[in-house]
């Protein structure tokens, strides 16, 4: 059986130098606006917010014209005292362990919350329940397929009905060791999507902690608006919760 464990001290990695092409941006998503403001802006926010973090890492690209213009409460993201940047890589894999380095020269036995930045709307909640559920081999939030999954065969008819019972689909944050991460990122690898399929193929069984479906990845224009109304509603989640 796996035990839990204390994963502390704790920082947030945050990669941040793609362009999100599949938005069909004129800038990357990061930069797009929900309600006023950058998405990365929403999403530090929250990552800010989350008392135990020791500190928030981003990894942006060579450059970046709108990193430098972005702030919270008057205070520059570039500049904010929890708040490192470094230059992310042509990959996520090389931009996660650029953030990892940076971690790691201010706490070797750090663990690191890796979080996408078009994630705005991950729930405190959940990165608290992903801390106390995570085991030695570390852990993802992760959500439990509720559709119907076929499988296909290379001419796209049905080739079999998969049990949906054991497929779950990939959140973030996602939790491990920073020094295990960061070994092993350092090997290209195109099969590696996120960071637990890295440490998947080192061997690790990381657990999945169930989070809440609203915490989507901003990935295609038709996003956006979704994001609008779960923004909105957890509002209102916030409002009854503090009225009662």
């Amino acid at each position: 059986m796996t035990t839990s464990v204390k994963p502390f001290p704790l920082y947030a990695v945050v990669p941040a130098a793609g362009v999100g092409a599949r938005m069909g941006a004129s800038l990357p998503k990061q930069y797009l606006t929900l309600e006023g403001r950058t998405l990365a802006e929403h999403t530090l926010q929250r990552l800010l917010a989350f008392a135990p973090l020791s500190g928030v890492v981003v990894a942006v690209a060579e450059g970046d014209p709108w990193w430098p213009r972005l702030s919270l409460n008057g205070l520059s993201l570039q500049d904010h005292p929890r708040i490192r940047t470094v230059t992310g890589g042509a990959s996520r894999a090389e931009s996660v362990r650029a953030g990892l380095q940076a971690v790691l020269e201010q706490a070797p036995d750090a663990w690191a919350l890796v979080h996408d930045m078009a994630r705005p709307l991950v729930r405190l909640s959940d990165i608290q329940k992903l801390i106390d559920g995570v085991g030695e081999q570390g852990g993802i939030l992760a959500c439990p397929v509720v559709d119907t999954i076929k499988r296909a065969d290379p001419g796209q008819c049905i080739d079999a009905t998969v049990d949906r019972s054991l497929i779950w689909r990939a959140l973030t944050p996602q939790l491990f060791p920073a020094a295990a991460l960061a070994e092993a990122l350092a090997a290209p690898d195109d099969a590696i999507t996120d960071e637990a399929s890295a440490m998947e193929a080192r061997g690790w069984r990381p657990r999945l902690v169930a989070g809440n479906a609203d915490n989507i990845k901003i990935t295609v224009p038709e996003d956006l608006p979704l994001a609008r109304f779960y923004l909105r509603r957890q509002g209102l989640d916030s409002g009854q919760e503090e009225s009662s």
